[in-house]
């Protein structure tokens, strides 16, 4: 033992580092590596895809499916001597009117706000609950903010006898236009 020398501290010791069996925390292994890429990549691609279908549906027509503007109503003995019908308030807006003498369609627009009026069978009036605006059976506003009576659409009997209300023409009371032809439909 004698011939041994002791170590200085400045020599450098051989020996390897010992292995390590599993990673440390905040050390990442290979195959963890992949899956974290893999996620990234994953989540790129589904973005992508996202980004074009949108691009897609972008280039696409936005199609606005409304009823006919021009539809038949009917022949005319389906419809009750002095009542107001709503038959086809909720389908295309329009209420036809049945007096002894003819026919008139009454739009079922507020002219006000735009709200849709109520018949009130009991009251024979159309009563607007947004705001109170009242109409008579003729479309006249007698009550509330609306400032004029509700519009006409035109109205004439078909080649076939049927009721053909066109929504295209409109005719307003203001202006003079309910006295037009094509505003009352005379049927005796």
């Amino acid at each position: 033992m004698a011939d041994e020398k002791p170590k200085t501290p400045s020599e450098p010791s051989h020996q390897p580092p010992p292995l390590r069996t599993a990673p440390l925390r905040g050390d990442v292994s290979r195959r963890g590596l992949f899956s974290v890429l893999g996620l990234g990549w994953g989540a790129f691609a589904a973005a992508s895809a996202a980004g074009g279908g949108a691009m897609l549906r972008f280039m696409m027509p936005n199609v606005l499916y409304e009823p006919p503007q021009e539809f038949k109503a009917g022949y005319p003995t389906e419809f009750a001597v002095g009542a107001v019908d709503e038959r086809f308030k909720a389908a295309y807006g329009v209420w036809i009117v049945r007096e002894p003498t003819g026919f008139y369609a009454l739009s079922t627009v507020c002219t006000h706000l735009g709200c849709t009026p109520n018949w009130l069978q009991t009251d024979e009036k159309f009563k607007c609950p947004c705001h109170g605006s009242g109409f008579v059976r003729t479309g006249v506003n007698v009550e509330g903010p609306a400032p004029r009576p509700l519009e006409r659409y035109k109205i004439a009997l078909a080649e076939d006898g049927q009721i053909l209300i066109d929504k295209n023409t409109k005719f307003q009371e203001e202006k003079g236009q309910w006295s037009l032809d094509g505003a009352y439909l005379p049927y005796a």
